[in-house]
């Protein structure tokens, strides 16, 4: 773990299960980011959840007591608007998503519709605030289109709550691919896209990076997809059991990402 402390610039930090549980803030976090910044280190908070703006994001964390900026986040909202820009530009959308998203996209220079004969593009987030005529709209335009673009902003079939989980984006596509046979374009972790993104911002190289997170098949392939360095924390919703039976490896596995701090306070400040 010390030749991993010592050799890394960039932490990507997955939130939810990793830094807090809900509306629960892990009592290591707040000294654990301090020691980070004041090595000299920079981190991005890397979240897979698209059902939150950055804004609400920044918000959320403020009212846990970190303090935060837009500049502080890479989230498949962002690497979403980005993929679209670069692929589907100045198509108009149809969002089964949150309010929260469609402001995200909106304010990326996209137009959303519920019109759909004009729906150029179907865009799937993690929609707390789904509805079953959401579900029927996509639908029909997935099967009466079909050469419709299709976007899922993650791949994730569960969001953990401090009851357990709940269904998200990745069990929502399974449905509509029940009901369609389309299946979409995922854009989040394990995507590589993600780090990609935050390492060009912060100019840091995938030697230089780290992926923290809780869940092997979204955090931590996404790091090792894109060459950086992956730590599992067993804070959320992995399990030994789920490490076993996965076929990709972490290079460090920790009950949570508190057990970093050791290391980092013995970092020249």
């Amino acid at each position: 773990m010390e030749k991993i402390v010592q050799k890394t610039k960039l932490y990507l930090f997955d939130m939810d299960g990793t830094l807090y549980l809900g509306s629960r803030l892990y009592d290591f976090t707040k000294e654990l980011l301090q020691q980070i910044r004041a090595t000299g280190s920079r981190y991005l908070f890397m979240t897979n959840n698209s059902s939150k703006s950055v804004e609400d994001y920044v918000k959320k964390l403020q009212g846990l007591g970190i303090s935060a900026t837009r500049e502080d986040f890479m989230t498949s909202s962002q690497a979403t608007a980005y993929y679209l820009k670069q692929n589907h530009p100045g198509k108009k959308l149809y969002v089964c998503g949150t309010q929260s998203l469609i402001r995200e996209l909106e304010s990326e220079g996209f137009t959303v519709t519920t019109d759909l004969e004009q729906v150029e593009c179907v865009v799937m987030g993690f929609d707390t605030e789904l509805t079953f005529r959401k579900l029927h709209d996509v639908s029909y335009l997935l099967l009466t289109k079909k050469d419709l673009p299709y976007i899922a902003t993650n791949p994730d079939l569960v969001c953990p709550t401090e009851f357990g989980s709940v269904p998200d984006c990745g069990s929502v596509c399974y449905g509509i691919k029940n009901a369609t046979g389309r299946e979409p374009v995922v854009i989040g972790k394990p995507s590589p896209l993600m780090p990609q993104l935050a390492m060009e911002k912060l100019g840091c190289t995938p030697e230089e990076t780290a992926v923290i997170g809780d869940r092997i098949y979204t955090d931590i392939k996404s790091g090792l997809n894109a060459g950086c360095t992956g730590i599992l924390v067993l804070s959320g919703e992995s399990t030994l059991q789920t490490l076993e039976e996965s076929p990709d490896k972490p290079h460090l596995v920790l009950q949570d990402a508190g057990e970093l701090l050791p290391y980092l306070r013995q970092l020249p400040h």
